[in-house]
């Protein structure tokens, strides 16, 4: 369904949650790769579309929409194995250790139905079908997607898209609908028919979402994917065996997509910073996704280049829209006297490189890093780092994945995937948004004492 009346929109996703209910695993599936090959016929225009709303280039959207199609299939492939709707049978046993045990058998259930906000900077893989969609479709959740207005026709495009491939393999009316509006997108969070939402955006826009969501009269999950600037590491071992190479390595990461990523690594701790900022080469950034990302790109650069021992060190060309990638330098020591520098997210092509004298600075340092979606470590690439041994477990306390002698702005759809951070990273640490455990958040426990199996789910006889 595409209205943009909320009472519509809500009533239709409702109407349809005991329908999707009662669907089997396989049937979901069936809609899930009903909808991938319908985006994958329409891909010429949708790209096209995509380009002229984001400015990102064709071989990067051409490959994000193949990412969304198998995102698609993988989950397909998760409910008709099984493995997406885990179950367990404890048989009666009256011999049980605290008395007799009556039979008991647990599944998961849809939460119901579900608002998305679609993020801007992945037109398809974050947007109307990405993982949040797929993954709660797949749980057996209505969906309704508050669009992002930097691709306002991209959006209700690829919502005509999927809502006639729903249609035609048999998915009720209201099982995915198109919302438009912040103030609509309100009125939907606040409605007792939704029963979870997912985010990914900003920290200041998912905050005040959030505290809605929690501030309800039926508070429900928020699951927010926020601001990171996903720590590097890099060890005396790993910077005398391959520095040039992790300068550059680095820079291609911190630019890739004009540095709008979520794990772009946007500071980088490392035991020379003078001879790391001589081995930096900026390129010219390509163009970023809208006049207002420049601005807040320029506002972060300057709010992180004036606090106190923080100062710029290399600048590169402008692009046509006047917007430079720039690396800032400060010192272990300014920064544990203001660590605030350490989660300020610039979100563009823009770095902090912090330089450490020993290993307890580094250390000192890692321990004020905010929760985090990425932290990475740039070790030697063969014999045991006991630096890295050090920091890696430091890492892990404030990270959702830990990166290894890799950059973390590749993020891959598996099984073993996990997306998300402790706070600010997101609302949900022990949450994923990418990969097929993030069906979970759109999933509730429940237990069957005794039933007989005429009342079960078809899982559970």
């Amino acid at each position: 369904m595409q209205v943009t009346d909320v009472e519509q929109l809500l009533a239709a996703a409702d109407a349809a949650r005991p329908k999707i209910r009662n669907t089997t695993p396989g049937v979901r599936a069936e809609w899930l790769d009903a909808v991938a090959d319908a985006l994958d016929t329409a891909k010429d225009d949708l790209v096209a579309l995509a380009q002229e709303e984001t400015h990102l280039p064709n071989a990067r959207l051409t490959g994000e929409l193949g990412r969304t199609t198998f995102q698609a299939r993988l989950f397909a492939e998760g409910l008709r194995s099984g493995e997406l709707i885990p179950t367990r049978i404890d048989p009666a046993d009256p011999a049980w250790g605290m008395g007799p045990r009556p039979e008991l058998r647990r599944t998961v259930l849809p939460i119901g139905p579900v608002l998305v906000f679609a993020a801007s900077n992945f037109p398809f893989a974050f947007s109307v079908f990405g993982g949040d969609t797929v993954s709660a479709l797949a749980a057996g959740c209505p969906v309704v997607l508050k669009a992002h207005p930097g691709h306002p026709r991209l959006s209700r495009r690829t919502a005509e898209v999927v809502v006639a491939a729903l249609s035609a393999a048999g998915a009720p009316d209201g099982t995915f609908g198109l919302l438009e509006g912040v103030e609509e997108s309100l009125t939907a969070l606040r409605d007792p028919r939704i029963r979870a939402a997912g985010f990914t955006g900003s920290t200041a826009g998912g905050r005040v979402l959030f505290d809605i969501a929690a501030g309800r009269p039926d508070p429900i999950p928020f699951y927010g994917e926020l601001g990171s600037t996903n720590p590097v590491v890099v060890t005396p071992a790993g910077w005398a065996e391959r520095g040039d190479a992790i300068a550059r390595e680095w820079v291609e990461s911190l630019t890739l997509g004009a540095g709008q990523f979520c794990t772009n690594p946007g500071v980088i701790l490392v035991p020379d910073a003078d001879a790391f900022v001589a081995a930096v080469a900026l390129p010219v950034p390509g163009r970023m996704l809208s006049e207002s990302m420049e601005k807040g790109f320029a506002g972060k650069v300057a709010e992180v280049g004036a606090r106190d021992g923080v100062r710029e060190a290399v600048t590169g060309d402008p692009n046509d829209q006047g917007v430079r990638a720039t690396v800032l330098r400060s010192t272990a020591r300014d920064i544990v006297a203001d660590p605030e520098a350490l989660d300020i997210e610039m979100f563009g092509p823009a770095g902090l490189v912090v330089g450490y004298g020993s290993e307890d600075e580094l250390e000192e340092v890692v321990r004020l890093v905010p929760g985090q979606l990425t932290g990475t470590v740039q070790a030697h690439s063969t014999d045991p780092d006991p630096v890295a041994a050090r920091v890696v477990p430091e890492l892990a306390d404030r990270v959702g994945r830990v990166v290894y002698n890799a950059w973390p702005t590749g993020v891959t759809v598996s099984g073993a995937q996990h997306h998300g951070g402790p706070w600010p990273s997101t609302t949900a640490p022990t949450s994923t948004s990418v990969g097929l455990a993030a069906i979970t958040r759109w999933q509730r426990p429940v237990t069957f004492q005794g039933a007989p199996a005429s009342v079960l789910p078809p899982e559970l006889r």
